[in-house]
Parts: structure tokens; C-alpha cells; sequence
């Protein structure tokens, strides 16, 4: 499989899925929600739905159920947007670029970027509850709503985000800092890909394989961003290159050294890949997308 066919393959019907889902300008909120497509639309690799896709086409078998499955892959990634908007703002991380363009408190103002968020993060449980949308088993979206809502909570990507913020400057344990990598980002990347299992029937074991598959790779997916903070450009990555040192924030390359991490990302990336051992060939996708991950370069 060529992995840059099959991830621009997936990112369009992604794409499509958006653009037929999200919220159209017109009305009295027209000039709100244009600051939700804003973000939405600014571009960005779409990892998090494909995980979702390649993840209930993998317990699944078949293509049949892919369009079944791709609100739950929107709403995915309505929820990764929303962090953003919200990650980028001056009570946060006060970035003024993102995706290589303006961020939205920059464009919109503050007040009306928070807004954005929230009304995004709320959008995306529309999508996972709105019986228009949904063609899956209603106890199966029942579990994928546990799982999503859990994972960008106050103990997932929430809290990791409070805790990354809070401890700024400050020196910290190992143990805390896998935790804030662990709920910032790896919580979502995780729920991404067990979501899809379940809407695609994954059985206990096959979901556990996935957690295992998805906890890896999340850790993979935050230790290569640190990486690039350090070692990529602005002009690159789209958003502020170097931010992590400034900003006094606890990373891998600050506890390990660049070429540590490096040999700790590769190593999430193997166990990763030996999660998905009794999947047979099935699982190339999902392979692909955590070697992707490991060697991305924004």
C-alpha cells in the first residue's frame, strides 16, 4: 500500500464529510459559524478521523459501512479543532499561527474564538447522537460516545492540557510528564481508533488490541512533536517552531535529548505495530499510519 496515496485518498472523503456535515453561513449566525469553518477548513493531516476509518475497516472487512462511520470520524475531528483554537489562545499558548495561517483569536478575537470552540465541541456530540447522521447499533454509539467523551475530558485531553499549562517552568517527574503527553494528546488518538473498532463490532480482545495499538501510537504522535518543535521551522510546521523551550514547557527532547526521543518514538512505533500482530495483512493501513506518524515532518 502507498501510504501517501491512501492518507490523500482518506483526508478527501474526510474533507467531503465535513463540508456536507458543518454548519452552513447564512443567518443570524452566519458571521459565528463562519468563525467555526474558519478553523475547521484551515487544513491540517485529518489524522485522527483516518485512525477512525482505517480502525472500523479493519474489525469490519468491507468498505460497506464507511460512510456509517465517517460522522463519528467528523466529529473526531471537530473535537481535535476545537483544542486548537483554544490551545492557541493568549490565556494558553498565545500562538499566532496555526496550519500556517493566522490563528482564529488573531482573525476573530478572543471572544469570539472561545466561542468557536465551544460551539465545535458541542457540534461534535451532534454528530455522534443525531439520529439523522447515525447508522450504527444505538449500544455501540452509546460506547463510542463513553469512549470519545472520556478521552477529551478533565481526565483526557482536558486535563492533560490543564496540567501542561499549570506545571509551565516548572521542573517535573517523568511519571507527570508521560501523564500530560498521555491525556493531551494520546487520549484522543486512542479513542480515535477504538471508535472505529466498535462501530466497525469489535470484540474484547480486538478492542484491546486497538487501545494498546492507539496508546502507542499517541505516545509516538507527542514525542515526534517535540521533536519537530526543536529541530523543524516555522515556515514548516505552520505554527511556531521553537515554542516548547520558550514557553518553559516539559518535553521528551528536554528530559531525553533529541536523539533519545528519537530511538523512544521508533520504539512506541514497533509496539504499536506488534499490537496489531493477529490482524494479518488487514491492519496495513493502520501500520502505514503509525510508520506515517514516526516519520511526518510537521
Amino acid at each position: 500500500m502507498e501510504t501517501k496515496t491512501y492518507l490523500n485518498e482518506q483526508k478527501e472523503r474526510v474533507e467531503e464529510a465535513l463540508s456536507r456535515y458543518m454548519l452552513k453561513v447564512g443567518g443570524e449566525f452566519a458571521d459565528h459559524i463562519d468563525t467555526l469553518r474558519y478553523s475547521l477548513f484551515a487544513g491540517g493531516k485529518r489524522i485522527r478521523p483516518i485512525l477512525c476509518l482505517a480502525g472500523a475497516r479493519l474489525i469490519s472487512g468491507t468498505a460497506d459501512n464507511d460512510e456509517a462511520v465517517l460522522p463519528i470520524a467528523c466529529a473526531l475531528e471537530c473535537l481535535h479543532t476545537y483544542s486548537l483554537i483554544h490551545d492557541d489562545l493568549p490565556a494558553m499558548d498565545d500562538d499566532a499561527l496555526r496550519r500556517g495561517k493566522p490563528t482564529n483569536h488573531v482573525v476573530y478575537g478572543e471572544a469570539a474564538a472561545i466561542l468557536a470552540g465551544d460551539a465545535l465541541q458541542c457540534f461534535a456530540f451532534d454528530l455522534l447522537s443525531n439520529s439523522d447522521h447515525i447508522r450504527i447499533p444505538p449500544q455501540a454509539m452509546l460506547e463510542i460516545i463513553s469512549v470519545v467523551s472520556r478521552a477529551a475530558g478533565p481526565l483526557g485531553m482536558v486535563g492533560g492540557q490543564y496540567l501542561d499549562v499549570v506545571h509551565e517552568g516548572r521542573e517535573i517527574s517523568y511519571d507527570l510528564l508521560r501523564t500530560i503527553h498521555r491525556s493531551k494528546t494520546g487520549k484522543l488518538i486512542t479513542a480515535s481508533v477504538l471508535a472505529g473498532g466498535i462501530a466497525g463490532g469489535a470484540d474484547q480482545r480486538q478492542k484491546k488490541n486497538l487501545t494498546e495499538f492507539g496508546n502507542a501510537i499517541g505516545l509516538a504522535f507527542q514525542i515526534v512533536d517535540d521533536i519537530l518543535n526543536v529541530e523543524s521551522t516555522t515556515e514548516a510546521l505552520g505554527k511556531a517552531a521553537g515554542s516548547d523551550s520558550a514557553r518553559g514547557k516539559a518535553t521528551y527532547p528536554a528530559f531525553f535529548g533529541l536523539e533519545q526521543s528519537k530511538k523512544m518514538a521508533a520504539d512506541a512505533v514497533d509496539s504499536a505495530v506488534r499490537s496489531l500482530n493477529g490482524f494479518g495483512d488487514d491492519a496495513a493501513p493502520l501500520r502505514a499510519l503509525a510508520q506515517y506518524i514516526l516519520t511526518r515532518t510537521k
